[in-house]
């Protein structure tokens, strides 16, 4: 388990923290695009973006960033991968996306024409619209400010992370157009008038008490 702690940081040691979190503003009206070329969402599933740099991204204030220390040797993960995150919303739904990525050492020599210096390869990713948090039959509003645990099961994946590298976990609440936005608001989407649309403020916990985490399955 690779837990998310203050500062931005990412280690294998719950915190010992008993009110530890990161916050940011959900606003449906400025949602996080998938891609930096925010292509058609038809275009997802192509080689580039699988692999894309994650940096159009790091800078936004609706994304929260954890980073591990520069890693002294290779980590190879294989198979699962499960986030477990604690969070509180002061809407009544909305969406959590979840990132793997793979950061390289800044001197990284260049690759063609791709400035590999710094590098933020996207492992694995994945969404959960959080009112099927605990079933995809029976949505559930959340309720406002209360902490609450929303698992997140990413695609399966075999990656070394190399000595000199870090592994970056990144969190958020929209992947548009892939995914469409989510109002915040617990309602039928599809029918909702704008009024549902409204912004709010999203907390991820990394306290003693509520310790989110990423776990992989390490190969020895």
């Amino acid at each position: 388990k690779y837990f998310l702690q203050e500062d931005e940081k990412l280690n294998q040691n719950p915190s010992i923290d008993q009110n530890s979190f990161s916050e940011y503003i959900s606003d449906p009206s400025n949602p996080v695009p998938y891609t930096a070329k925010f292509e058609d969402s038809k275009s997802f599933y192509n080689e580039v973006h699988l692999i894309e740099d994650q940096r159009y991204v790091s800078s936004r204030p609706d994304v929260l960033t954890f980073e591990s220390d520069i890693l002294k040797e290779d980590v190879t993960i294989a198979g699962p991968i499960i986030a477990e995150l604690f969070v509180s919303t002061t809407g009544t739904d909305a969406d959590f996306v979840v990132k793997v990525i793979d950061v390289y050492p800044d001197d990284e020599k260049d690759l063609s024409r791709v400035e590999m210096g710094g590098y933020e390869r996207l492992v694995r990713t994945e969404i959960m619209r959080g009112k099927f948090r605990n079933n995809f039959e029976n949505p559930e509003p959340f309720e406002p400010n209360k902490v609450t645990e929303v698992k997140i099961n990413l695609n399966d994946a075999f990656h070394t992370f190399k000595a000199g590298h870090k592994i970056m976990i990144q969190v958020s609440s929209s992947y548009f157009p892939f995914f469409d936005v989510n109002p915040n608001t617990f309602c039928d989407i599809y029918s909702a008038d704008k009024d549902k649309f409204i912004k709010a403020m999203v907390r991820i916990y990394h306290s003693k008490e509520f310790p989110s985490c990423v776990s992989f399955k390490i190969k020895k």
